[in-house]
């Protein structure tokens, strides 16, 4: 029986991929999900392990914090400059975990999957040491106190942190959740004061019929 290593886990997962699968299909969402995890694949450093991915998700692991972050900014840069991608939530967390082939289980483990289900669409969540480590890198750090989580008895004080910079040229399609940069994009309708960007005329269309089925303010 092996004894368990100090890893720092990565997982990164799409935001919104229920929805881009309700309005594109399963064929496409599969086709997403297989690029997600290549392009995850292609971003590991040497001493980085791709554990597994767990549909729309991808589990990893490196040595440190600091290597963690490094691992986690190249994925996100690397969604970031695909066009009709959808955005990422990401958490690291710094621990021990017990391996069995090429898979790891432990505590450590479920804490960075509950961490990255509790984050919002392009954000990234982490734990103590790893927030420790984004100080010393000069990252933007925002404490988040602490958050309480199914099946963990103690209450886990998190970070926010800015590892990846959207662009003001982009905008998300309010129906399939996709990433839109504007000059790729299908068209754009305005709506109640706001502007939005569509993927596709069938987003557009969607948009369309459920805004007109909104009740008209008296």
């Amino acid at each position: 029986m092996s004894s368990p290593s100090v890893w720092t886990f990565v997982m990164i997962d799409l935001a919104g991929f229920t929805a881009l699968t309700e309005v594109h299909g399963d064929e496409h969402a599969a086709n997403l999900a297989v690029d997600f995890a290549a392009t995850a694949r292609s971003a590991l450093g040497p001493a980085d392990r791709f554990i597994k991915a767990i549909g729309d998700a991808v589990l990893l692991a490196s040595p440190d914090p600091p290597a963690g972050l490094d691992l986690a900014q190249r994925i996100i840069a690397a969604c970031t400059a695909k066009d009709q991608y959808l955005q990422t939530r990401t958490a690291l967390h710094h621990g021990p975990a017990t391996q069995r082939g090429d898979d790891f289980f432990g505590a450590t483990v479920n804490l960075t999957a509950r961490l990255c289900a509790h984050a919002a669409a392009g954000q990234t969540l982490v734990t103590g040491p790893v927030a420790d480590a984004a100080r010393t890198l000069a990252l933007t750090i925002t404490d988040l106190g602490e958050a309480t989580f199914k099946n963990i008895t103690e209450p886990t004080p998190i970070y926010a942190l800015d590892l990846g910079a959207s662009t003001s040229m982009q905008s998300m399609d309010p129906i399939c959740r996709m990433r839109i940069e504007h000059d790729r994009a299908a068209g754009y309708l305005r709506h109640n004061g706001h502007q939005y960007w569509f993927c596709s005329l069938d987003c557009a269309t969607q948009f369309l019929r459920q805004a007109e089925s909104e009740p008209t303010p008296t």
